[in-house]
């Protein structure tokens, strides 16, 4: 679920795919990618407890080691429909917002103003505001494989390929031994182009039930970002957090 926001926050940045190329493990049985997710699930607390919660409030830290930037992060998240927020205040440069609203999908940077998504890139944002994406649903994703066993920020991991409703394809690696999602790979449209972007995601806490991934990191243009969650805080949020704010609005016809 963190993961699922957080990927905005890592667009917001123009990451770059950097990271050594993962090192292929000897070959054994495979297990079924199906199998795989499962055992996420199961590990993070179970199908139940997923489809338990309707919303998400978490806060965090978002940092940037070369420039030596900082920020505060707030991300919201809510299902029926999915609709997702994420709010990052850097020193010195000010407030960066993306949204989706359920229908809409826009962004609000210091250095560009408010623009409203459209095509791909908007249809890429409605997926990836899927509020119970953990589950990986077989209508999001129609086809899943397991490709290999194989090192993945130095731990072995099963490389599965999830092909999405779009046609698109994005690899997620879960760990051998915890069977925790330690990561993916990741294609978007954006407005700097076509990005491609590995996370690396991990520090696994208990939210109430709920086991989540509370750390993101990335690489941006050769520096390395990192997201901290700190809280999170379920069935909280207020409908109205989704609202595209007045500038989007006067955008959106």
């Amino acid at each position: 679920m963190f993961l699922r926001v957080a990927t905005l926050a890592a667009l917001l940045f123009a990451p770059l795919y950097t990271q050594a190329p993962a090192k292929t493990l000897a070959a054994d049985a495979l297990p079924d990618a199906r199998e795989i997710i499962n055992r996420h699930v199961k590990a993070i607390g179970g199908r139940d407890v997923v489809l338990a919660h309707k919303s998400m409030h978490g806060q965090g830290t978002l940092t940037v080691a070369g420039p030596g930037m900082s920020g505060v992060l707030d991300i919201y998240g809510a299902a029926n429909p999915d609709r997702a927020l994420i709010k990052v205040t850097i020193s010195g440069l000010g407030e960066i917002m993306e949204g989706f609203d359920g229908k809409n999908a826009w962004s609000i940077e210091p250095m560009t103003g408010p623009t409203v998504k459209q095509g791909k890139e908007l249809e890429q944002t409605r997926m990836d505001a899927d509020f119970f994406s953990d589950l990986r649903d077989p209508k999001q994703y129609p086809t899943l494989k397991t490709v290999e066993k194989t090192e993945f920020d130095g731990r072995p991991c099963y490389k599965v390929s999830l092909i999405r409703a779009d046609s698109s394809e994005e690899f997620d690696f879960y760990d051998v031994a915890t069977g925790l999602r330690a990561g993916s790979l990741k294609t978007r449209e954006t407005s700097m182009g076509t990005v491609t972007t590995t996370s690396v995601e991990g520090d696994y806490k208990k939210f109430g039930k709920m086991l989540l991934a509370t750390s993101l990191r990335s690489t941006v243009m050769g520096v390395e970002q990192k997201i901290t969650l700190t809280t999170v805080e379920f069935d909280t949020v207020d409908p109205s957090v989704f609202e595209p704010p007045a500038p989007i609005k006067a955008l959106i016809k």
